[in-house]
């Protein structure tokens, strides 16, 4: 235990407190303007110009996606390289950074359709103009904490983003025991990923 870095480990602290507390309060606060500004405009109209508008929205999270969860994977990979005496020091070679946007990329469009119909259909009631919103404060609050040099998780940061803007329109407006399964499975991962990768580790080191 005496190698665990604990400064290391208070970043991934303010990550946890970014990804929830910030990314709730910018999708909050964007959507309660969004609802202020557009309070005069048919709603078809407000929906037309969201739909084309989440085009950036999205694409902005799949920026802040890149500039930090992108960051932990190649990281990982150029430290086995560097370990594995492949590179003479710590840096980041350019084919590691297209393989891991590549099969990051293929991830997510192959593996993740069950997770995005959970997000864009069973956690909150969402129009374009709440997608907007979502995105736009999930993606914020990623870049602040990437500018920071704060790990976190993009999944988390979108969650609670969803659930900011739901409850920006009233509390009931998510689904709370959806989010609370979530959240559940969170707290769950922390532990269940420590104690495989000590299990295997400590295999490893029997035969080595």
């Amino acid at each position: 235990f005496s190698s665990l870095l604990w400064q290391g480990w208070a970043k991934v602290g303010l990550g946890l407190l970014f990804s929830t507390v910030l990314g709730f309060s910018i999708a909050f606060t964007i959507f309660k303007l969004i609802s202020l500004i557009f309070a005069n405009t048919g709603i078809s109209r407000v929906r037309h110009f969201f739909g084309h508008a989440q085009v950036f929205s999205a694409a902005f999270v799949a920026f802040g996606h890149g500039s930090n969860d992108g960051q932990k994977f190649m990281g990982a990979f150029a430290l086995a390289l560097l370990l594995g005496g492949f590179i003479p020091e710590f840096y980041i070679p350019t084919w590691v950074i297209l393989l891991c946007a590549s099969v990051m990329g293929i991830g997510t469009s192959v593996g993740g359709w069950k997770i995005i119909k959970t997000m864009g259909t069973k956690l909150a009631h969402l129009e374009p103009q709440h997608g907007f919103a979502a995105e736009t404060g999930a993606a914020l609050a990623i870049e602040i904490a990437s500018r920071f040099g704060i790990p976190l998780s993009t999944t988390h940061t979108i969650t609670t983003s969803i659930m900011g803007v739901g409850s920006a329109t009233r509390i009931s407006g998510v689904r709370w025991t959806v989010a609370g399964n979530i959240l559940t499975a969170w707290l769950i991962t922390f532990p269940l990923c420590g104690a495989i990768a000590y299990t295997i580790t400590k295999l490893v080191l029997l035969f080595t």
